[in-house]
């Protein structure tokens, strides 16, 4: 079992900030996301578990043209969606 202690919404958005950079692949934080996703024992915040979800699928297939369902304009928008949560602007929350 993996040790690893719980991330962090910091972590979460490195990990965004990671694929939309090409740093990371969409399969690696696909299953990067999935490993939390999939822990029952965890406690998520609202934004931590909406972003991990989005992680967990942001490399599923559009069709057979290798393209993939959510284009990289919109992973620049979660990520900024993200951010904006965090900070709590436009959304009403703190």
């Amino acid at each position: 079992m993996d040790a690893s202690p719980q991330p962090t919404l910091d972590a979460i958005e490195a990990c965004f900030v990671a694929v939309v950079e090409g740093r990371l692949t969409r399969d690696e934080a696909d299953r990067w996301a999935g490993r939390w996703v999939a822990d029952d024992g965890l406690v998520w915040g609202d934004t931590s578990w909406w972003a991990l979800n989005l992680l967990h699928g942001v490399d599923l297939p559009a069709d057979e043209s290798g393209a993939y369902l959510h284009d990289d304009e919109q992973l620049g928008a979660w990520l900024a969606e993200l951010r904006n949560r965090r900070t709590g602007v436009g959304t009403g929350a703190r």
